[in-house]
């Protein structure tokens, strides 16, 4: 490997340690179109793309719903525990 390639891969490490991920759990509180209805609203999913997360969190416990930076999922995050549903920044 030369110096440019390693450049590149420590240059792609960091931009890769700045990304998180929110992640959505299930819980047996909220109902599916409450959970489909935040995930539109605030994580600007569309409407398959969200229901498809509220059936894995259902099924799995959790589901990856967003990544990117903390200071873009903090506000997301924030906005849904706010509406009660059960997510977390990783």
């Amino acid at each position: 490997m030369n110096q440019h390639q390693e450049a590149i891969f420590k240059k792609e490490d960091g931009l890769n340690s700045l990304n998180r991920y929110l992640i959505l759990f299930n819980d047996e509180v909220n109902t599916f179109d409450h959970i489909i209805e935040t995930l539109i609203d605030v994580c600007r999913h569309e409407p398959e793309q969200a229901e498809q997360c509220a059936l894995i969190a259902h099924y799995k416990g959790k589901c990856h719903v967003k990544s990117g930076e903390l200071n873009e999922l903090k506000p997301m995050a924030d906005e849904m525990l706010r509406r009660q549903v059960t997510v977390e920044i990783t």
